[in-house]
């Protein structure tokens, strides 16, 4: 019997030497094909020829035996095969890999888990491909080219505990995230429903399993499942994913009421800004809120910070709002963003002048209203004796300080929102609107804190 197939082998051989029409690739392995064929088996020239079908069988076998992450990795990953090497032995086995394409991110995340899932894969793979080849294959888990043309900037991650403090919150304040909409509309927004995959075998797709578990039978799944569902990775996916399922939210379609929505990101952005993240709104839609998350940049969540809390000691609704505007403007509008620093300079002196009882001119410009400041506080103070250590620079610096707005005046009459320009002027970089902005708060916050150190010592 050994001989036979030794002489049947050598014949067929010899046919693919005499014609390669037949079969148009190297001869030992054409041979080796041709006898897997005389023994009944089905050729398939080359594994990509049905790569579906292989890695949906795969999928099911590694479900099945519980290896649940090397299925959900089958499912997601960009997955296609390529000849990689070639061996004579037996007649000639070709080499593939299978080359399963992730995310960057979701590549680094893996660590030392790829070996593993890449042997689980491996395990049921090759049962499969056996059945109709000789050929040897092997996944590997390999990261996919990201296209990002302003990678070099420097990007902030939401981390998973900043994430749950957000979801324990809209979890303590009973929100329904899919406000208005059911759940498939509202996911329908954000995600392509019918690529997700089914935790459900009578269902095909995402879309049937939840409208199944949630609208036909609501109470199958809890409501807030989809926090936990790995299909949408809220938790652990990327942080455009998440920011991008927070404004929708708060999106006038899915919650019309204004005040809601404005509610919501305030909570929102208690934990996003510390983050270096916060949702501001754009342009509206038939006259509601619609938000898009903005990254703050350097330092520009602490000065904003620090700005909100001077101006919940001096009470000043008004310097919410300047400061609001302020937060919004520094990277999308830096001239607006400017002329608002001067604005939120001059409410600071108003506020405080009042406070004290000092009267001032209605027209009072931020000079007047600075000079008048600085006299009432004592800014500039006049007991330093001249033989103390540094008593120069004291009063140098006070004095500079008291200096600061006026010289945003002038940023603000060449580049921010109070006169006009010509249409080839082009206006200062986000990083300039950022030391004015930052340049305003210093001011604010200290002559803050001397009126509340001299209102204390009034009350003494």
């Amino acid at each position: 019997m050994k001989l036979a197939f030794q002489v049947l082998n050598r014949q067929l051989h010899w046919i693919c030497i005499s014609n390669r029409s037949i079969m148009p690739m190297p001869a030992p392995h054409c041979s080796g094909v041709l006898f897997r064929i005389f023994l009944g088996y089905p050729y398939m020239q080359s594994l990509a020829d049905n790569l579906d079908s292989l890695l949906a069988t795969t999928t099911v076998m590694l479900s099945a035996d519980g290896s649940c992450d090397a299925a959900d990795l089958l499912r997601s990953a960009e997955a296609y095969v390529e000849q990689t090497g070639y061996d004579n032995w037996n007649g000639g086995i070709t080499i593939w890999t299978l080359f399963l394409k992730v995310p960057a991110r979701d590549y680094a995340q893996f660590a030392s888990k790829r070996e593993v899932l890449e042997e689980q894969i491996d395990g049921r793979l090759k049962p499969v491909v056996e059945q109709f080849s000789s050929d040897w294959i092997s996944s590997k888990i390999v990261p996919k080219l990201e296209a990002m043309h302003n990678w070099r900037e420097s990007r902030i991650d939401i981390s998973r505990q900043a994430r749950q403090e957000i979801i324990d919150a809209l979890r303590i304040e009973k929100v329904w995230w899919a406000g208005q909409l059911d759940e498939v509309e509202f996911l329908q927004r954000l995600y392509d429903l019918d690529s997700l995959p089914s935790d459900d075998i009578r269902f095909k797709n995402a879309s049937g399993d939840i409208w199944q578990h949630r609208v036909n039978n609501p109470d199958d799944w809890p409501d807030d499942w989809i926090f936990s569902d790995r299909r949408f990775r809220l938790l652990d996916g990327s942080t455009d994913t998440f920011l991008r399922f927070l404004c929708e939210i708060v999106h006038p379609i899915v919650r019309p009421d204004r005040n809601e929505a404005l509610r919501l990101v305030s909570i929102f952005n208690e934990k996003l800004q510390l983050r270096g993240w916060r949702l501001v709104e754009e342009e509206p839609i038939a006259g509601r809120p619609r938000f898009v998350p903005v990254q703050l940049k350097l330092s520009s969540g602490r000065t904003v910070s620090r700005a909100k809390t001077v101006a919940d000691a001096l009470d000043a609704g008004w310097m919410q709002k300047e400061i609001e505007r302020v937060e919004r403007a520094v990277d999308t509008d830096p001239a607006l963003a400017i002329g608002t620093a001067k604005e939120l300079v001059e409410t600071c002196c108003k506020t405080i002048l009042t406070k004290l009882d000092v009267e001032f001119a209605k027209g009072a410009d931020i000079s007047d209203l600075t000079k008048a400041l600085a006299k009432e506080l004592k800014l500039v103070p006049e007991g330093i004796p001249n033989e103390a250590r540094g008593a120069e620079n004291v009063r140098l610096i006070l004095r500079n300080l008291a200096a600061l707005p006026g010289y945003l005046t002038e940023l603000r009459s060449l580049y921010g929102t109070g006169h006009g320009r010509d249409g080839r002027h082009r206006g200062l970089q986000p990083r300039h609107a950022r030391l004015a902005v930052g340049a305003a708060v210093v001011f604010i916050d200290f002559v803050t804190e001397t009126y509340r150190q001299k209102s204390l010592k009034a009350e003494m």
